[in-house]
C-alpha cells in the first residue's frame, strides 16, 4: 500500500528541511509523557525554524481576519468567505505551480501569458468555432502543457536559465493571445458547462456525505499503516500522527459547515483541495517528489545520486504550464469572458507572493504544496478585506508588496538559521 514503509530504509528521518521526511520525527522513543516530553524537547533545541512557519502564516491569517472583522462585521460572513474562496482560486491554482518550480530550482516567468493564452483559446473555441465544451477546455489544457514543455526542454537542451527562457515566452504568449482575440478586444463565454466551473456549488447533503467519506479513509488508512508496520517489526507511528492527520478533516467540516449556511461549498473549492491532495501526495510520498527536492536542494549531488535532473526540470515547468491552463479556464468561467488583459496585471507576482509567504523558498529545496493556498488565503484575505473598505488598488498592491517582503526577509532568517544548525 502506498505510503507504508517496507523496510527501516522507508522511515521517514529527521534531517532537516521541509522535503517529504522534513517532519521531527522520534522513531525507536519510549511511549508515555517522558517520551513526549524528550522528543519534543530535542525537537526545540535543534532549533528548526521551517517547521514553524505555517504556524506564523496561520496565525497571521487569523490575525488578518480579526482585523477586518473588527472593521467590517460582514467580513467573516458564510456569504464573504465564499466569494473569497472564488476570488483566490486563480492565484492558488497558479500558486501550486509556481511552488513546483521553486522547489526545483528554477522560475517561471510566463505563468500569467499562459493563462491568458489557453483562456483566450478556451473563449475562441467555444464562440467562434463551436467547440463542445469538454473539447474545448481538453485544447486549452493541452496547450499550456505544451507551453511548459517547450520551455522546460529549452532551459535543459540548450542550458538557458530558466528565468531567460519563461521571460521569452511571457512576451511570446502574450502576443498569441492578442492575435487569438484579435479586434474584437472581448470574447464572451456563455456555455453552461463552462461557467459552471467557477459559479456553480455542491449540494449540501453531498458535500457532508463527501466529508464522512474523506474521514472514515483516512481513519482506515491510519489503522492500515500501523498494522503495516508492526508486521514488518517496526514501532508503530505515534498516536499523535493520527491526532495530526484528524485536524484537516476536522477543518475541513467546519468550513463545509459554514459555507453551507450560505449556498453550499463551491466547485472550485473541491477542485483546489483535488488538486492540493494529488500534488501533496506525489510531492510527499513518491520516488519523483524525493527526487523533486534533492535536485532543488541540491542539483549536483542529485546528478551524481543518479537522478536525471534534467527530467525533472522538465517535468516541473511542463506542470506548470498544465495548471496555468487550468487557471485560464477557471478566470474564463468565473468573468463569463475572455480578453487580452486575461492574465495580465499583477496575477503572476500575486501568485510568486503566495508561494513565498506560504512558506516555499526562492532558493529552491523547501516548499509544501499547501503554502499555495496558505499564502493565497494571506493576499487575498488582504485584498477582500481592502475591498470591503472601500480602499483603491494602490493600496492592495501596496499592502501584498510589503506582506512579500516580510516574507522574503523570514525566508532568509530561516536559512541562516539552518545553515547554523547544520
Amino acid at each position: 500500500m502506498n505510503g507504508i514503509p517496507r523496510s527501516t530504509a522507508d522511515l521517514p528521518s529527521a534531517a532537516p528541511g521541509d522535503g517529504p521526511s522534513g517532519q521531527p520525527q522520534a522513531v525507536g522513543q519510549p511511549g508515555g509523557a517522558g517520551g513526549h516530553t524528550r522528543g519534543l524537547n530535542r525537537w526545540i533545541s535543534r532549533g528548526r525554524p521551517a517547521d514553524l512557519g505555517p504556524v506564523a502564516v496561520l496565525a497571521s491569517i487569523a490575525a488578518i481576519w480579526t482585523f477586518f472583522q473588527a472593521q467590517d462585521g460582514a467580513f467573516l460572513s458564510s456569504r464573504n468567505l465564499s466569494d473569497l474562496v472564488l476570488q483566490l482560486a486563480v492565484t492558488c491554482i497558479l500558486a501550486l505551480g509556481v511552488v513546483l518550480v521553486l522547489t526545483a530550482g528554477e522560475i517561471d516567468l510566463s505563468l500569467g501569458s499562459v493563462t491568458g493564452m489557453c483562456g483566450v483559446l478556451l473563449g475562441v473555441l467555444l464562440t467562434e468555432h463551436g467547440w463542445p465544451a469538454w473539447a474545448a477546455i481538453i485544447a486549452a489544457l493541452v496547450l499550456g502543457l505544451a507551453a511548459g514543455l517547450v520551455q522546460g526542454l529549452v532551459t535543459v537542451l540548450v542550458g538557458v536559465p530558466s528565468f531567460l527562457v519563461t521571460l521569452g515566452g511571457f512576451l511570446t504568449f502574450f502576443g498569441v493571445q492578442l492575435a487569438l482575440v484579435g479586434s474584437a478586444g472581448q470574447i464572451s463565454v456563455s456555455d453552461p458547462s463552462v461557467i459552471a466551473i467557477a459559479n456553480d456549488y455542491v449540494g449540501k447533503t453531498q458535500s457532508w456525505i463527501a466529508v464522512t467519506v474523506i474521514a472514515v479513509f483516512l481513519a482506515a488508512l491510519q489503522v492500515a499503516r500501523r498494522r503495516a508496520w508492526r508486521r514488518e517489526g517496526l514501532p508503530a507511528p505515534a498516536w499523535r500522527s493520527v491526532t495530526a492527520a484528524a485536524l484537516p478533516v476536522a477543518g475541513l467540516a467546519v468550513v463545509v459547515g459554514y459555507l453551507n449556511q450560505y449556498l453550499g461549498v463551491p466547485y472550485l473549492l473541491v477542485i483546489l483541495l483535488a488538486l492540493i491532495a494529488g500534488l501533496g501526495w506525489v510531492t510527499q510520498r513518491s520516488v519523483y517528489g524525493r527526487h523533486l527536492y534533492a535536485v532543488g536542494g541540491n542539483a549536483e549531488a542529485a546528478r551524481r545520486a543518479g537522478i536525471r535532473v534534467g527530467a525533472i526540470r522538465v517535468s516541473v515547468l511542463a506542470a506548470s504550464g498544465l495548471l496555468a491552463a487550468l487557471a485560464g479556464v477557471v478566470s474564463a468561467s468565473r468573468l463569463y469572458a475572455v480578453d487580452s488583459n486575461l492574465g495580465g496585471g499583477t496575477l503572476l507576482l500575486e501568485a510568486i507572493a503566495a508561494a513565498v509567504i506560504g512558506g516555499t523558498s526562492l532558493f529552491g529545496g523547501r516548499g509544501r504544496i499547501y503554502h499555495a493556498l496558505l499564502g493565497a488565503v494571506v493576499i487575498e484575505s488582504v485584498e477582500n478585506g481592502l475591498d470591503l473598505l472601500g480602499q483603491s488598488d494602490a493600496t492592495k498592491n501596496i499592502a501584498t508588496g510589503i506582506i512579500l517582503v516580510l516574507a522574503v526577509c523570514i525566508d532568509a532568517v530561516n536559512r541562516r538559521r539552518q545553515g547554523r544548525i547544520g
